[in-house]
């Protein structure tokens, strides 16, 4: 019975990622429908991404009220009724509206499950999780695109997710019952103790190391991904077509990383993994900055820092527990999530301002600096808790 529910929680994290890539593959189409400037894809990416960290600091409270299970099927519920709400709208304004539970629906689930997964499973299972979310991610741009190409239009390619979403909820509340019972076992202390308040969250030791650590992951990926492209262009002189397939590459060597991870994170522990990520990240950064004459492995660089990605976010979140107590994870988890939406949503924009004053040639050690931040935060980390080590209530 825990197998099946592990496969509900894969389907679950496919959810989480289907949604995500839709807004970047209908915008081109969309805000000339609506007759809005390009730019204001980040009006209603700062939306969903407002609701995304609101719900993921209140996740520890919902999580103890409701059971991680109840949560995460309301939630995938709440996602489905915003994307087919996405398909009806015909104004900009509307796009903002059903905004709102789009990301407060993504915050709960993500926080929900890594902290249910962190808590029940091995480390295998949090690498495959997040390989899931990469799967979802990369199937709803197809959906999209075959919408487009065959005149369904962006509205039907919103409503096809929707419908799977929903369909996907339908599974999650049938499956209940298995929550609960594997709930029942005794590493289920998410339900022991009273949820606990941000600041009392924040007083825990080590958690001021976490948090930075967390930003400072979500500022690098989201800003690897969504510069990349750009700089391969305009600062190493590849043609569009080439850059555009690396980029993606990129995503794909996170996807294609995780799932191997997980077939040797039990042995190779989350520190070393991260560390290990880390070394690998340094590596393709490295790459990204030779001299010119160099473009093959340019390109390459950035495959090997979308490896280096995969296995650091799932073996933090999957330490979480061990470091700070399995009655503090979700609370803690919650925060997690929130600081790394906050690094993904604000410091590629302000990457963008720096370029534009500066040189886009500054993207390597945009990424250098924030690689150092993380590695020195999770550093930090590891000796407070040595010395301080959990002790079990």
């Amino acid at each position: 019975m825990v197998s099946l529910l592990l496969v509900i929680i894969y389907l679950a994290f496919i959810s989480l990622g289907l949604p995500d890539s839709l807004l970047g593959s209908a915008w081109p189409v969309m805000y000339r429908q609506f007759d809005v400037p390009l730019s204001y894809a980040g009006i209603v990416s700062m939306i969903i991404a407002g609701g995304t960290i609101i719900s993921s600091l209140l996740s520890d409270r919902l999580t103890r009220k409701f059971g991680a299970g109840l949560v995460t099927a309301i939630s995938v519920f709440l996602t489905a009724v915003a994307l087919f709400g996405f398909s009806l709208s015909n104004s900009f304004l509307l796009l903002c509206i059903w905004s709102v539970p789009y990301g407060l629906g993504a915050g709960a689930i993500d926080a929900a499950l890594n902290n249910y997964v962190a808590l029940h499973y091995a480390a295998r299972h949090m690498s495959w999780l997040h390989c899931c979310w990469g799967i979802g991610a990369s199937i709803s741009p197809n959906i999209m695109g075959y919408c487009l190409v065959n005149g369904f239009g962006w509205n039907n390619g919103y409503r096809s997710v929707a419908i799977i979403q929903i369909v996907l909820s339908a599974f999650l509340f049938l499956s209940l019952p298995l929550w609960k019972r594997n709930s029942s076992e005794p590493s289920g202390s998410e339900k022991k103790s009273a949820s606990l308040g941000f600041v009392q969250t924040l007083s825990i030791t080590g958690v001021k190391f976490i948090l930075p650590a967390f930003l400072a992951y979500g500022a690098l990926e989201s800003t690897a991904g969504l510069w990349a492209s750009s700089y391969l262009v305009n600062a190493r002189g590849i043609d569009t077509d080439t850059a555009a397939e690396f980029a993606s590459l990129f995503y794909f060597g996170i996807t294609f990383g995780r799932f191997l991870c997980g077939f040797v994170s039990g042995k190779i522990g989350d520190k070393r993994l991260i560390r290990i990520g880390s070394i690998i990240i340094l590596v393709g950064i490295a790459l990204l900055g030779l001299p010119s004459g160099a473009d093959g492995l340019v390109t390459t660089g950035l495959v090997v820092i979308g490896f280096g990605c995969a296995p650091i976010y799932p073996s933090i979140i999957h330490a979480t527990p061990a470091f700070f107590g399995e009655e503090n994870s979700q609370a803690i988890i919650g925060i997690q999530m929130a600081s790394a939406y906050i690094g993904s949503t604000f410091m590629p924009p302000l990457f963008g301002a720096i370029a534009s004053y500066s040189n886009i040639r500054v993207y390597p050690l945009y990424l250098l600096f924030f690689l150092v931040l993380m590695l020195v935060m999770s550093e930090l980390l590891n000796r407070t808790v040595a010395k301080n080590p959990v002790t079990e209530n």
